[in-house]
């Protein structure tokens, strides 16, 4: 399997031999379909958040469920993506909302990578409009189990649970969209956006690595990671996984879940 982020030097040598999707979205409502229309990387698709990586949103399951492996299956070949295909997956934001479709597919045992520095990285002459490939078929392949985590396994102590979210919104200072503010008690606070230089690119593996470590992690195929809703988790996931330290869990329903579930205790503040 090829690794989780490559460069625009790579992409550049492979994209005849790749799939290259733009996975833009924002939490503020701005549309990302929008932002792709009046430009993207050439021969980029547009790959829907809420639409195809993404089961229906409820206060039981989640704002961003995984969606059904069939739901995500016909995504996939609506949008020309097959089984055997390489996605490498962008968006403007570092890749923590186009982590999702690179986590989902590397769960099922597929080829795909972020695109390091996304967009910004890129410089070059943009496409507007929209990309169609010829519907072709996808094979649903069963969310593995080992991947996944659900809301018991994150709020036992003696599992690894990182927060993905911004300082803020770990510690109950503010919160946004959710019910409740503050976090999974015991959880330790690893915002996926401090994976990144100020350009937007991935910190040296040493650095993410040493992230990781002062968080506790020893073996990363014993974390668990979510955020708000399963979406920015994926970053940190990928970012365990650059750093050599293992593949970890996902706990999809995340913050939105959660925080609904009035009979979990909250923590704010620093961990405990």
């Amino acid at each position: 399997m090829i690794a989780p982020v490559v460069d625009l030097s790579w992409w550049q040598q492979h994209q005849t031999d790749v799939v290259l999707a733009d996975v833009r979205w924002y939490l503020d409502g701005r549309s990302g379909h929008d932002a792709y229309e009046q430009g993207h990387m050439p021969g980029a698709v547009f790959v829907d958040l809420d639409r195809q990586l993404a089961g229906e949103a409820s206060p039981v399951a989640g704002r961003h469920p995984l969606p059904d492996p069939s739901a995500f299956a016909s995504g996939m070949s609506e949008l020309g993506i097959t089984n055997n295909d390489t996605v490498v997956a962008y968006d403007d934001t570092g890749g923590v909302i186009a982590a999702r479709l690179v986590w989902m597919l590397r769960a099922i045992g597929q080829d795909a990578a972020l695109l390091d520095g996304g967009l910004p990285a890129y410089g070059g002459p943009l496409q507007t409009g929209v990309v169609s490939r010829p519907r072709v078929t996808f094979q649903p392949r069963p969310w593995p189990p080992n991947r996944l985590a659900d809301i018991d396994d994150a709020s036992d102590r003696r599992n690894i649970v990182l927060d993905a979210r911004d300082r803020a919104r770990y510690l109950g200072e503010e919160e946004p969209v959710d019910p409740r503010a503050g976090h999974i008690p015991g959880a330790r606070n690893v915002p996926c956006r401090e994976n990144l230089e100020a350009g937007g690119t991935f910190l040296p593996v040493d650095e993410i690595r040493h992230r990781f470590l002062d968080a506790g992690v020893t073996d990363g195929n014993q974390v668990i990671s979510y955020c708000g809703s399963g979406v920015t988790a994926c970053h940190n996931l990928l970012a365990l996984e650059l750093a050599g330290l293992g593949q970890g869990r996902l706990y999809p329903g995340s913050w939105s879940q959660y925080s609904h579930a009035l009979d979990r205790n909250v923590s704010t503040g620093p961990v405990q």
